[in-house]
């Protein structure tokens, strides 16, 4: 089966430096897929200058006059710039000439726009954020909601579940994943009542809940999903940026502090690579706005062109095993019981 995936060319803080050069990447490493390049047209055939007339073969140019920039408020991206690469983008995949859209640029706008543009799939209330956050076993731990939903009902966050479980089977192989719900403790009578509430209903259900998790079972994998509402989700995940970037800052100045400890940072070079690479976070870029009426993957503002690659491989195994269409069958299963 062929895919096609529409890309958002000129969102994110490097727009066609970044998206050309990683869309064509993929094309050489998937002879099924097609890819739409949405943007500035002059500006995306300049980035494809290079490229072989083999992939330029397989790459649709479409047109937008409009850019979502990254610091645009809401109602400017979605009721002004009705012609954005973004948006054109997506509008591709409500019309079925794409299977999946991808995009660096404004979170805020990109929830907005799909939500307007697609729809939420029927039985589900609220889309939500889900992406890998690496952990020790060297596999991500997928976390929901990162921040579409700041506040939220238990029947919320067991949707979230349930729309997690369908894409962790999709995307990453995983049969019958675990599930565990963040709170402030892993005994049943902790947390405030959203999540007792949360935690009864997912008990209650067909899922894998393996119960009450903390903050740092996400980074020791003890469960595949962990389900949160989207103030908490966002917290963890600047969180952790922060700190990863603050020790690999450390680590950097702490070496290059004398002769001495350059000597030390060379005989201690191949481990600390091996370690940057297992918590290396471009390898888990790709975040699924799950919910929708279509396949949207959030790459980070700032990803470079090896970390759109793996934004790529998650809209690729997310379109390719109809991750969207199994949510919809799971939720009205649920309905029908």
């Amino acid at each position: 089966m062929s895919v096609t995936l529409a890309i958002d060319a000129m969102g994110g803080d490097h727009g066609v430096v970044v998206t050309v050069p990683a869309a064509c990447d993929f094309l050489e490493k998937h002879l099924d897929v097609k890819i739409a390049l949405v943007g500035d047209p002059d500006l995306i055939k300049q980035a494809l200058s290079k490229s072989s007339p083999a992939l330029i073969e397989r790459i649709q140019i479409i047109p937008a006059s409009e850019v979502v920039l990254m610091d645009d408020p809401i109602e400017v991206a979605l009721r002004r710039k009705k012609d954005s690469s973004m948006r054109v983008a997506i509008e591709l995949v409500k019309e079925g000439r794409a299977d999946a859209i991808i995009s660096s640029g404004n979170t805020g706008a990109l929830m907005a726009i799909s939500r307007y543009i697609l729809k939420t799939l029927e039985g589900v209330d609220r889309p939500a954020i889900a992406t890998a956050i690496p952990n020790e076993l060297g596999r991500g731990t997928t976390m929901l909601d990162l921040g579409a939903n700041a506040d939220c009902e238990p029947m919320h966050l067991v949707q979230f579940a349930q729309m997690a479980n369908v894409m962790v089977q999709v995307v990453d192989g995983k049969t019958n994943p675990s599930i565990g719900l963040l709170n402030i403790g892993e005994e049943v009578i902790k947390g405030n009542e959203v999540v007792k509430q949360t935690s009864e209903l997912l008990r209650q259900s067909n899922l894998n809940f393996y119960g009450n998790v903390e903050g740092n079972d996400i980074f020791k994998g003890t469960t595949d999903i962990v389900v949160c509402d989207g103030f908490v989700g966002n917290v963890v995940l600047k969180a952790s940026e922060g700190l990863a970037k603050m020790m690999s800052g450390m680590i950097r100045e702490e070496f290059n502090r004398s002769w001495l400890t350059k000597l030390m940072a060379i005989c201690a070079m191949v481990p600390l690579l091996r370690v940057r690479k297992r918590v290396d976070h471009r390898r888990y870029n790709g975040a699924v706005l799950l919910g929708l009426r279509g396949c949207v993957i959030k790459s980070h503002g700032s990803a470079d062109r090896f970390a759109f690659g793996f934004a790529l491989d998650r809209a690729y195994e997310a379109a390719k095993n109809r991750m969207v269409e199994r949510i919809a069958a799971a939720f009205a299963a649920e309905t029908k019981e």
